[in-house]
């Protein structure tokens, strides 16, 4: 399990430098979901993933991601509770002012990440997964 928690670890040291550019991690079928938030949807493959990551980035100036806490839920998932800070290009919206954490969950099989699923509203998160705090 710690194996899957050091390499969720070292994805969050990319994205909290703004770097979203590193995908050695991800498995080549790789599932990409936004469950919510502005830009919601399922992308398939490596490809898909850079779609949908390239679709969420461009809406933002400095678009940050900072793990908060870090939750090793079984074999096979790690959830991370973060959150964002960026502005919008259009709105000039501030993330920062968000008060609500959002979430991450990290499916992996023989050390890559099968499937990645991201929340706006890591409230949502926990209690999809049943995880209440």
């Amino acid at each position: 399990m710690s194996e899957n928690l050091n390499l969720v670890r070292s994805i969050y040291a990319d994205w909290e430098r703004g770097d979203f550019s590193r995908a050695d991690w991800a498995d080549p079928e790789i599932e990409f979901v936004m469950l919510d938030g502005p830009f919601p949807g399922k992308w398939p493959g490596m490809a898909g993933m850079a779609e949908g990551w390239r679709e969420m980035l461009n809406a933002w100036n400095g678009y940050r991601v900072e793990a908060a806490r870090y939750r090793t839920l079984d074999n096979e998932r790690v959830l991370v509770l973060s959150t964002q800070t960026g502005h919008g290009k259009a709105s000039g919206f501030d993330l920062g002012q968000m008060q609500t954490e959002n979430a991450t969950l990290f499916h992996i099989a023989d050390g890559k990440v099968t499937r990645l699923v991201v929340y706006w509203d890591g409230g949502r998160a926990l209690a999809d997964l049943g995880l209440e705090d």
